[in-house]
Parts: structure tokens; C-alpha cells; sequence
């Protein structure tokens, strides 16, 4: 991990694609600005989680326990 010092208006490179801006920084909260190519997906760590998660869940087998006695008409 990489951890940087910076003050607003000053950048961090990423690549030779990706900007980021230091917006702003007040108390403990830090604006950023990203730019990048839209073929680049950026999320908050938070919602990148909770949709890996919810990937998980959905390529999960579905138990098989089904009793088909008497679901079909005769």
C-alpha cells in the first residue's frame, strides 16, 4: 500500500490514465476528484463490497429439495 501526503489542488497519477484531485480536506473528511476513462468502474469500497456480496449470494447453488409428488396433473 502505497500512502501519500497531499494538499488540496495537488494530484496523485495513477497510471498514465487516471487523475487524482485533492479537492478538499476539512477536519477529517478529504473531497477527491477522480478522472478516468469511462471503461474504468469506480466505486466506494462500501458499494463495491456489498455488490461482490450480493454476486456471491446469486451464483450460489439452489438446494435441490424439491418433493414433485403429486405437482404434476395425472
Amino acid at each position: 500500500m502505497l500512502v501519500l501526503t497531499r494538499k488540496p489542488k495537488q494530484q496523485i497519477m495513477v497510471g498514465d490514465d487516471i487523475i487524482i484531485n485533492i479537492v478538499e480536506v476539512q477536519g477529517d473528511n478529504v473531497r477527491i476528484a477522480i478522472d478516468a476513462p469511462r471503461s474504468i468502474k469506480i466505486y466506494r469500497g462500501e458499494i463495491y463490497h456489498a455488490i461482490q456480496e450480493e454476486n456471491k449470494q446469486a451464483a450460489a447453488p439452489v438446494p435441490m429439495n424439491l418433493d414433485l409428488k403429486g405437482a404434476l396433473p395425472k
